[in-house]
C-alpha cells in the first residue's frame, strides 16, 4: 500500500508539456492590490512560455520542496483509518497529506512521505534505487537487470493517475478544447513565489466542475499548484501544490542512502523487459475484453464512462479481503440513493465532483456530471 501511494502521487521527474489550445483567451487582468506584479501575459502566451520553459533539454530545473494534497470531495463519512492505513491510497480521499521531494535530474530523485509516527522514502541516484520503510525497519535495494539480447517491444501499458502539480496541469491543459474556456485571472502567490493563474472553465452546464485553476511560477513557468472547484463551492474540492519550493540544485547527500544499523535489507530486481512485455500484453488483453463491453457517453467535461459492474461480486470480494477497503465500500453504499427511470433502476452516489450510478442490470456509470446527466446517459443504448 505504501508503494501504491507513491505511484498514485507520482513524482516530478518529467517536464510539464503544457500545450493545448487556449480557447477564449483574453488579456491578463491587472494585479489587484496586494498581489505580486508580473509582466502581462495572455493565456496563449503563458501556454507558449510554459511549453518552451519545461520542454527544453533537461526538462524542469533542479528543485526541492513540499507538496501538499487536500481533498474535500463531499464523500460520506469515511471509516477511521488505522495507523498502518494512514499512508494508503484510501487516505488520499479526504483530509490533507504531504510529501517532500528533491529533484536533481532525471536520475536523481528523492520522495519522502512522513506519517504521524513513521516515514517512507524512495531514493533514486543514478543506477541505484532504495525504498526505505521505517515502520517495518526495512530497506529495499531496487536494481534492473538488462537482457542479454534484444527482445520484442513491450505492449503499451495504461498510465497511472498523474497527481503532481506538473502532471495534473499537463493533462488538464492538453484536454482544453471547444468544451473549455481558458482565461488568466489576477496573479497570486504559491509557496512564497509569484504565480500566474490560468483558469479552465467547462462550457457545459451539466458538469459538476466550476473551474480548474493552474498556478504557473512567474519565473520558471513550472506548475506549482492545481485547484479543482466544484459548482457552488468557494473552496477547492481538490488541491495539490507546493507549500514550499526552492529552484536550486539539492545537496548531493539528499540522494545518498545507507540502511540504519539493525535494518532488514532486501534485494528486489525489476522485471526484465521481455517479462514486463509479456505481463503488459496479458494486461492489455484483459483490458481489451473489458473495453469491448464498455462505452463512453457524451464528450468533454460531461463524459460519462459506462462499464460492466457486478455489485454482488465486488461486495463479496471486499468482504473476503476485509480491511479499510470493505469499510469504505460499506460506507459509500450506505449513502446511495435508490433511483429509477425509463432506463431501469439502481443506486445513485453523489459527491461534489463525481456522480456514480450502479444499475440493477449490471452497469456502473461514472462522470464529473450532475445526477440528471448520469441518468440521461443510463438511457443511451
Amino acid at each position: 500500500m505504501r508503494r501504491g501511494t507513491f505511484v498514485r502521487w507520482g513524482v516530478p521527474i518529467a517536464a510539464a508539456a503544457v500545450i493545448g489550445a487556449a480557447i477564449g483567451a483574453g488579456p491578463v487582468i491587472a494585479a489587484v492590490s496586494g498581489d505580486p506584479v508580473l509582466p502581462e501575459r495572455s493565456a496563449e502566451q503563458l501556454l507558449a512560455d510554459a511549453a518552451a520553459a519545461t520542454g527544453k533539454e533537461g526538462g524542469i530545473p533542479p528543485m526541492s520542496g513540499t507538496v501538499q494534497q487536500t481533498a474535500s470531495l463531499g464523500l460520506p463519512s469515511l471509516p477511521a483509518l488505522s495507523q498502518a492505513g494512514a499512508s494508503s491510497p484510501l487516505s488520499l480521499l479526504s483530509g490533507s497529506h504531504e510529501v517532500k521531494v528533491w529533484y536533481g535530474a532525471a536520475d536523481k530523485l528523492r520522495v519522502a512521505m512522513p506519517t504521524q509516527m513513521n516515514e517512507t522514502n524512495l531514493i533514486i541516484n543514478g543506477g541505484e534505487a532504495w525504498y526505505w520503510d521505517s515502520a517495518t525497519n526495512t530497506a529495499t535495494r531496487v536494481s534492473v537487470k538488462a537482457p542479454a539480447a534484444p527482445t520484442h517491444t513491450p505492449a503499451p501499458v495504461p498510465q497511472t493517475p498523474d497527481l503532481t502539480p506538473q502532471q495534473a496541469a499537463e493533462r488538464l491543459l492538453a484536454q482544453a478544447d471547444e468544451h473549455t474556456t481558458v482565461r488568466v485571472i489576477n496573479t497570486a502567490e504559491v509557496a512564497g513565489r509569484p504565480v500566474y493563474q490560468l483558469v479552465l472553465s467547462p462550457k457545459d452546464a451539466g458538469s459538476l466542475v466550476q473551474e480548474v485553476r493552474i498556478a504557473l511560477d512567474g519565473e520558471t513557468y513550472v506548475p506549482l499548484q492545481v485547484q479543482v472547484f466544484a459548482k457552488g463551492s468557494a473552496e477547492p474540492a481538490f488541491q495539490i501544490g507546493f507549500t514550499q519550493v526552492t529552484f536550486t540544485p539539492p545537496a548531493a547527500e539528499n540522494f545518498t542512502f545507507t540502511p540504519p544499523a539493525g535494518a532488514k535489507v532486501e534485494e528486489n530486481t525489476l522485471a526484465l523487459p521481455e517479462e514486463a512485455g509479456r505481463h503488459a500484453e496479458e494486461h492489455a488483453e484483459r483490458a481489451k475484453d473489458v473495453a469491448g463491453e464498455a462505452k463512453v457517453v457524451g464528450d468533454g467535461w460531461t463524459t460519462v464512462a459506462v462499464v460492466p459492474f457486478d455489485l454482488n461480486d465486488v461486495t463479496a470480494q471486499a468482504s473476503q479481503e476485509g480491511g479499510e477497503g470493505a469499510a469504505l465500500l460499506d460506507s459509500v453504499l450506505a449513502s446511495a440513493t435508490p433511483v429509477s427511470g425509463p432506463w431501469g433502476s439502481g443506486k445513485l452516489i453523489s459527491t461534489k465532483l463525481v456522480t456514480a450510478l450502479l444499475t440493477d442490470d449490471g452497469r456502473l456509470l461514472v462522470g464529473a456530471v450532475t445526477p440528471e446527466e448520469i441518468t440521461r446517459a443510463a438511457g443511451v443504448k
